[in-house]
């Protein structure tokens, strides 16, 4: 009898811990909103009417959270930003990896870039971050990295903890 419950209380532990997301990376932002640390998302992102794979960037000196989806287009890697206070795009070919906003597409799903949030000055710095093309969990660390200055109110964010 003790053995049976074991074998079920060890499949149900398995089964509950396939559902959390799963840690991938954490690092610094250099920033008010203190450390990252990046998880795989529980379900795939839907933009344009696809599926996308995605990754949840948490900061340690706010609640809020910041989904990447990705997806490869032509010969582009495309990183969708998308949070509550600022949605933008970050794009890697083989020439650059840099920031822009989001297409006139994704307006259908709600998603815009907005100009008042938006920290144009540290936008035009991130057009360009590296000339190299990363991987996925590369880039999204970048992005976990340099996002938070492209907020333009930070006491907003920081004061909803």
């Amino acid at each position: 009898m003790k053995r049976i419950l074991f074998t079920i209380a060890l499949i149900l532990v398995f089964c509950l811990s396939s559902f959390a997301r799963k840690f991938v990376a954490e690092g610094r932002t250099y920033s008010a909103l203190g450390n990252y640390e990046i998880e795989t998302a529980d379900n795939m992102v839907n933009l344009n009417g696809k599926p996308l794979k995605a990754f949840v960037i948490s900061y340690s000196n706010s609640n809020m959270e910041v989904t990447v989806a990705f997806e490869k287009v032509r010969r582009v890697m495309k990183y969708y930003v998308l949070s509550d206070n600022l949605c933008v795009q970050y794009v890697c070919n083989n020439g650059y990896f840099g920031v822009t906003k989001l297409d006139k597409g994704l307006e259908k799903d709600g998603y815009r870039t907005s100009d008042s949030a938006l920290n144009k000055g540290e936008y035009f710095h991130q057009k360009v971050i590296s000339s190299s093309s990363n991987c996925d969990l590369e880039n999204t660390k970048l992005i976990a990295a340099f996002y938070p200055m492209l907020l333009n109110n930070f006491e907003n964010i920081l004061t909803s903890l």
